[in-house]
């Protein structure tokens, strides 16, 4: 592969993951570090890529919102992910969103569901489901995130508790082997928990990079969830608190 070709296709990466680390890099290409040192160096040049924390990214991704980057970081892992989790939901039930990348993707992947009721704190939930296939939409209202654009806060928490779902699901920031489920912000925990509370079958959606990670807010005990749907199994200790709990955990079909 000459220079412009692992070039256009570094480019081609990062329009799929973000950025990518240059150590990362080179074992896509599978060529030396020096010589994706001399590829980047030229596309900074150029002013088509920027280089940021020991890697690169598009210039476009410096100026995005977190949440918008979060959509594209692992977002092969997230997609898999919500397919699984989309196949346990059937025509005509109803689901409880909150938002999040991942449960943004599990909205995409129910787009082919018919006559859902869906409610949720997520402007890009609502907006996904609101007009198609014969779904009926409600959306919390509240205090705006500035990051998200979703609704938190005691007014969203007050309008979902109006509602008893078939599948309450959730993103999560943190899975810890001791504290359960975790998030970094409270109102996002507050909001988490009280989508978890009511619905009959509870579920967290979320990567493995999630895994024996602590937060700063506890969202529950693993007693709180009966289901997680993630791209790799998690590790011993994670697995033995799931199992205490029996907690089902369902991975993607490879």
């Amino acid at each position: 592969m000459i220079a412009a070709q692992r070039q256009t296709e570094i480019l081609r990466l990062l329009a799929e993951t973000g950025a990518l680390r240059i150590n990362d890099l080179a074992e896509r290409l599978d060529v030396s570090l020096e010589t994706v040192r001399r590829d980047v160096t030229a596309l900074v040049a150029e002013g088509a890529v920027t280089r940021r924390h020991g890697g690169i990214m598009l210039p476009s991704a410096v100026r995005e919102a977190p949440f918008d980057r979060r959509m594209r970081e692992n977002a092969g892992a997230k997609r898999a992910i919500a397919r699984a989790a989309a196949a346990m939901i059937r025509d005509g039930e109803s689901v409880m969103l909150d938002t999040g990348s991942t449960t943004s993707f599990v909205a995409r992947e129910l787009l082919n569901h018919r006559r859902l009721t869906v409610v949720t704190n997520s402007p890009d939930i609502a907006r996904l489901l609101a007009t198609v296939n014969g779904n009926a939409v409600h959306m919390a209202g509240g205090a705006l995130d500035s990051d998200s654009g979703a609704a938190l806060g005691l007014s969203a928490i007050e309008f979902v508790s109006r509602f008893w779902v078939d599948h309450a699901v959730i993103s999560a920031g943190a899975l810890h082997a001791e504290r359960g489920v975790m998030d970094y912000r409270l109102e996002e925990a507050e909001f988490a928990r009280a989508v978890l509370s009511h619905g009959a079958r509870r579920v967290v959606v979320c990567d493995a990079g999630k895994f024996d990670r602590a937060g700063l807010v506890q969202v529950c005990g693993w007693e709180g969830i009966h289901g997680l749907v993630t791209d790799r199994p998690p590790s011993a200790e994670v697995q033995a608190a799931l199992d205490r709990a029996e907690v089902r955990v369902t991975l993607p079909e490879s």
